[in-house]
């Protein structure tokens, strides 16, 4: 019998909201440290969840697209305290790195030429590759426990990074795969039946049982947060503008943005330089690197993407067209995780122990291994080499550097951080102070 929310284990709305806000404000290293740390505050801690059902929630949330951690915490307060409880914790995880990260695009944008900032950004953006390889090798760790699994990590990265295949694509088809085979199935524990699952649904509270006018009231709501404010961007400012641009793009990227930040962020930063010229080629990585220091999602580093954005080309004053671009990319970008959680959990809850979604889990998961891998290799490739070329043969597309171009402080750093983080496990923000110090004493230098 589920014991996870007993009366006597539900806490008040302001210990929620006092403990949430503990974990917004600790909630730094990316989704994996994110998901360890309110594991051990909500499970092993406060006890208000048990172990199957935060498995079940996370389960969930690594389908839907947009960030896992974001929507955990989300489900998580809505399982204790309903929508309210959802709405509280799932701010309190985005918005101080928000604030953080739209200061930081300030002052990136009014000081970025400046050699200090310059240097501190250089270190920063070499220590990330090393990010990002220890994130691979944890997701790794977690999801390739088979010999399917590492099949289909490996043919998710040929599909993204040499055959340009979408990513929605790479991940529908993986969770198809896992579904209907039984390669990645595994044993799950039913729910119960007869006198105990009458006795648990006693237990659960009254929101977490589907409804379907709370379903369809609950997606008229949602769908008016969301998609009201992109027509009024529309009618006021027109189809070209940067901010309507900028509220059409993250609104897709919410819906498609499965695997987390770092699955996305190479199609992000191709799309903002190359098709819309919101950032310049190397500055995804800074953004990148600036979100590594702030609590919340990565994903956060749209918001930098947003600022940049507006700053540059709203035709308002700079700063305030930064700060309306991050207005706008935190909106179109968060909202909709909101949608997917109270219209969706719900039914979620009802298919506990259900064997082919284990399957399609764990497929997808093993999937995001690629991806993740290919955005290791792009961010390398960007980081250490200051040319790069391609080779298309037939439907492949081979990236290659020019080894001539090779920054060889860059590669010191990068390869001082990955030592650091994955031989020495050290402190991920102790990493990057001093690879951003490094890259300071070489631009002054």
């Amino acid at each position: 019998m589920d014991q996870s929310l007993r009366q006597g284990n539900v806490p008040s709305f302001s210990e929620a909201t006092r403990t949430f806000t503990r974990i917004g404000l600790l909630s730094f290293g990316g989704p994996a440290g994110q998901i360890a740390l309110m594991h051990k505050i909500l499970v092993e801690e406060k006890r208000w969840l048990d172990e199957p059902r935060f498995l079940h929630a996370l389960n969930y949330c690594m389908l839907l697209p947009g960030p896992e951690a974001m929507q955990l915490a989300t489900y998580a307060g809505w399982l204790l305290h309903g929508v309210r409880g959802g709405l509280i914790a799932g701010l309190l995880f985005v918005l101080p790195g928000a604030v953080v990260i739209t200061a930081l695009s300030a002052l990136y944008f009014t000081l970025g030429h400046v050699p200090l900032v310059e240097g501190l950004l250089f270190g920063m953006k070499a220590a990330v590759l090393a990010v990002v390889l220890e994130a691979l090798v944890r997701v790794s760790r977690r999801a390739i426990t088979s010999r399917a699994a590492v099949g289909m990590a490996i043919v998710a990265f040929v599909a993204i990074a040499f055959l340009k295949i979408p990513f929605p694509v790479i991940i529908f088809a993986a969770a198809l795969v896992g579904a209907v085979g039984r390669d990645f199935a595994s044993p799950v524990r039913s729910n119960g039946a007869g006198a105990d699952a009458s006795a648990e649904a006693t237990l659960i509270p009254e929101w977490t049982r589907p409804n379907w006018k709370r379903f369809v009231r609950t997606l008229a709501i949602w769908f008016a947060i969301w998609f009201v404010p992109l027509g009024l961007l529309w009618a006021i400012y027109g189809p070209g503008h940067v901010l309507t641009a900028e509220g059409v793009f993250f609104s897709k990227m919410a819906s498609v943005t499965f695997g987390g930040a770092y699955a996305v962020l190479a199609y992000v930063a191709q799309q903002a330089v190359e098709i819309y010229g919101w950032l310049k080629p190397d500055e995804m990585l800074t953004g990148l690197g600036l979100a590594e220091t702030t609590p919340g999602p990565l994903i956060l580093v749209l918001v930098f993407v947003g600022f940049l954005g507006g700053a540059r080309l709203s035709g308002f004053d700079p700063l305030l067209g930064g700060l309306a671009g991050a207005g706008v990319t935190l909106w179109f970008t968060f909202v909709p995780c909101f949608l997917w959680i109270f219209v969706g959990a719900p039914y979620v809850e009802t298919i506990r122990g259900v064997r082919w979604l284990s399957g399609a889990l764990a497929a997808v998961t093993a999937a995001v291994v690629g991806v993740i891998a290919n955005l290791a290799v792009w961010f390398a490739l960007h980081v250490l080499f200051a040319r790069m070329g391609e080779v298309v043969a037939g439907p492949f597309t081979f990236p290659v550097p020019d080894p001539a171009s090779l920054d060889l402080y860059a590669f010191v750093i990068a390869l001082g951080a990955a030592i650091a983080l994955l031989r020495l496990h050290a402190n991920m923000i102790a990493v990057l102070v001093l690879a951003a110090l490094a890259g300071i004493a070489v631009r002054l230098i």
